[in-house]
């Protein structure tokens, strides 16, 4: 099969890249390298420069493919509070252009990387499918758009679309701490490797539900093939186990230090995962204790 995938050159596409083309199938990675890394386009994918904003280099790249894997975006809650205007432009019309070019071109599916985001402040966790979205920063709004658009261009236009809402994605040769604002256990490992102490806001006991980036990967190569999604579904990707962020520096290793709480951070999440057990067959495979030492082991970390 031809997959492309926009921000191929990022963390989770340059992961899913790696697997697509190990499965035999033909890749186009679409990316303007804003976040991405030029040296993560392997020699075997097509490579189209440019953003997802602009449709006509959407066009060229989506042309004569089964599929799109649209995993880009500029991440991170607390820069979409910063600069919400120039995030909106590439996650929420960056998504719809996508999706235009998708339809336009012939393309059968989209597989949307959504964000669990979305939920914001909810009553109760875990967090599933059928609540209220009540998205707490500008990201977690545009990330929600993007479902809406998958779903209407399923219901109007036919095109074939799939939502994953991933749990705060972590692992791999691929993570990365370069930004103003990197994941968490990036964080935590470049501090170490700094010699610094790990930053915990507020009380430390933030909650995260955790999802191994290559469990976010099986579950995207299911939903671009299952025959029973398609229809605008919106599936969380998670693994079902929250994690404080104590208990994270703990498994990491190292000293810590306290900052202050950071605006728009829900107290916990937590996913219920049964409707990708159901729909899917997807099952995570990947615990923390063993993604976290295997980044250790990439790291050189004791």
């Amino acid at each position: 099969m031809r997959y492309v995938v926009t921000g191929g050159a990022g963390f989770i596409g340059s992961t899913l890249v790696e697997a697509l083309l190990g499965a035999g199938n033909e890749v186009v990675i679409l990316d303007n390298f804003e976040t991405g890394k030029r040296e993560r386009v392997p020699a075997s994918a097509t490579l189209v420069e440019g953003s997802i904003t602009d449709y006509e280099t959407c066009i060229q790249a989506f042309a004569g493919s089964d599929g799109v894997f649209h995993t880009a975006a500029i991440p991170r809650m607390p820069y979409s509070i910063e600069h919400p205007r120039e995030t909106n432009e590439v996650n929420a019309n960056g998504t719809l252009t996508v999706l235009l070019a998708a339809r336009d071109a012939g393309v059968k599916r989209v597989v949307y990387s959504a964000s669990s985001s979305a939920y914001g402040v909810q009553d109760s966790l875990p967090f599933v499918e059928t609540m209220t979205a009540r998205p707490m920063s500008p990201y977690g709004l545009q990330k929600f758009i993007g479902e809406e658009y998958a779903r209407l261009f399923s219901s109007l236009y036919g095109l074939e679309t799939v939502s994953l809402r991933y749990f705060n994605v972590y692992g791999g040769k691929f993570q990365s701490a370069d930004g103003s604002y990197p994941l968490v256990i990036a964080l935590f490992l470049a501090q170490i490797e700094a010699g610094k102490k790990m930053t915990l806001t507020g009380d430390g006991e933030f909650k995260r539900d955790f999802t191994h980036v290559s469990d976010v990967v099986r579950a995207n190569m299911r939903a671009m093939t299952a025959p029973s999604v398609g229809n605008g579904e919106v599936i969380n990707i998670g693994a079902g186990h929250s994690y404080s962020m104590k208990e994270v520096a703990a498994l990491v290793g190292g000293e810590t230090e306290f900052i202050p709480e950071r605006a728009g951070d829900p107290r916990a999440t937590l996913a219920d995962n049964s409707k990708a057990r159901e729909l899917l067959g997807w099952v995570p495979e990947v615990t923390l204790e063993e993604g976290i030492a295997d980044l250790k082991r990439i790291h050189g970390l004791k």
